[in-house]
């Protein structure tokens, strides 16, 4: 049976793949749709990528069952977060015209000025320029689409380190 063949390598690296072409995704909707992304998908995207960097590194290293545990914990970790900032993206984009924060000053400038305490603060806070909606399918924007990926990834990495077999 094929399911008995595939080896847990292989299913890292089919997460790194998925996250990587999310990834890839990203970079199209802002090289070709020019689309540039708000402060929360900035940080979503440093969250997939950190995500596609531990599939990587598991498929690389082929970890035993604790490996797999503790890769599991990392990225359901990871993900987790990325619920959290995809949530809160889709709550502003949801907020009543009158009750969206004001547009914040520019990445380039916060990294210039602020301590970086500050500019993850102001990040993850969100700005006015968050609440727009842009790209959209199936009546999904960004972050609900971003959301239901986080949960998927976080899940694939659990699924595999409680399969039985490496």
């Amino acid at each position: 049976m094929l399911k008995r063949r595939i080896t847990n390598n292989w299913l890292y690296l089919a997460g790194f793949l998925f996250a990587s072409s999310l990834m890839g995704f990203g970079l199209y909707l802002q090289y070709v749709k020019h689309l540039d992304p708000c402060p929360l998908c900035m940080v979503q995207r440093v969250i997939f990528i950190a995500i596609l960097v531990l599939f990587l590194l598991a498929a690389t290293h082929g970890p035993g069952r604790i490996g797999q545990r503790l890769y599991a914990a990392l990225i359901g970790l990871l993900s987790l977060s990325g619920v959290a900032v995809a949530a809160r993206h889709i709550w502003i984009q949801n907020l009543p015209k009158d009750q969206v924060p004001a547009c914040g000053p520019g990445l380039d400038y916060m990294l210039e000025t602020m301590p970086m305490a500050r500019v993850l603060k102001e990040l993850l806070h969100g700005s006015g320029e968050c609440a727009e909606k842009g790209w959209s399918f199936l009546n999904f924007g960004i972050p609900e689409w971003s959301l239901l990926c986080y949960l998927l990834l976080g899940s694939w990495a659990v699924l595999i380190a409680f399969r039985g077999r490496s």
